[in-house]
């Protein structure tokens, strides 16, 4: 299959790898791209793990600071992967969504251990932090990045949806699926499978706009890619 990605161009290029393994043709339509903010030295004395619910927010970790030694608790697979090539050894992964990270911490840690610094882009919702706060940790924000929205799909990408040469889309996020159809107004995408991470994501797209939609078993990159396989 001819499969359009629309993840941050980083990502969609290792997608593409690991399609190309299953005998897949990846066509690369990055609709978000990061932006790192630049600033100091991360003060961290008094944190005893960070929250990542995402790959971008470790890369935007990295880069303010070249401490590894604190643990990590991860929300999903691709971002304990993430954490652990950037050389952190205390990862820890809770194979879920940000409710499942928030359950999984209460299983880890307790809150006179430390504070919890979650590290994310300047649009991720606050809802992790207040879970954790209900459950008495001192837990703090830190937006390190912001997501930027394709306006457009690349030419040849336009071109290549226009002719029908596109056999399904891969979407990771209702916000992704959300700009997709934004910038795919005025094209038929009825020849096409969208394979979804997850219900929410699901339900964004209008009934009848796909050929079919399918939903990943589990909200990650892994389970979503089992679709494809």
């Amino acid at each position: 299959m001819r499969i359009l990605v629309t993840r941050p161009r980083e990502d969609g290029e290792q997608i593409a790898a690991k399609l190309a393994a299953l005998g897949h043709q990846a066509l690369l339509a990055p609709l978000l791209e990061p932006r790192f903010h630049d600033g100091p030295e991360l003060a961290l004395g008094d944190v005893q793990a960070i929250l990542a619910t995402s790959a971008n927010g470790i890369r935007a970790l990295i880069r303010r600071t070249s401490r590894r030694d604190i643990p990590v608790f991860a929300v999903g697979p691709q971002t304990t992967e993430e954490a652990r090539a950037a050389g952190f050894a205390d990862v820890r992964n809770a194979d879920g969504d940000s409710r499942a990270l928030a359950a999984a911490v209460a299983r880890w840690t307790v809150p006179e251990k430390g504070a919890l610094l979650h590290v994310c882009g300047e649009d991720a919702p606050g809802t992790l932090v207040e879970s954790l706060a209900r459950q008495g940790f001192a837990t703090r924000r830190q937006a390190l990045y912001a997501i930027e929205a394709a306006t457009a799909l690349p030419p040849e990408i336009r071109e290549a949806v226009e002719r029908g040469d596109v056999d399904a889309v891969l979407f990771f996020s209702p916000v992704s699926a959300k700009i997709f159809l934004k910038v795919c107004a005025g094209i038929s995408t009825m020849e096409m499978t969208a394979f979804c991470i997850s219900p929410a994501t699901a339900d964004v797209l209008p009934p009848g706009a796909f050929a079919g939609v399918r939903t990943a078993a589990a909200p990650n990159q892994a389970a979503l890619l089992a679709l494809v396989e």
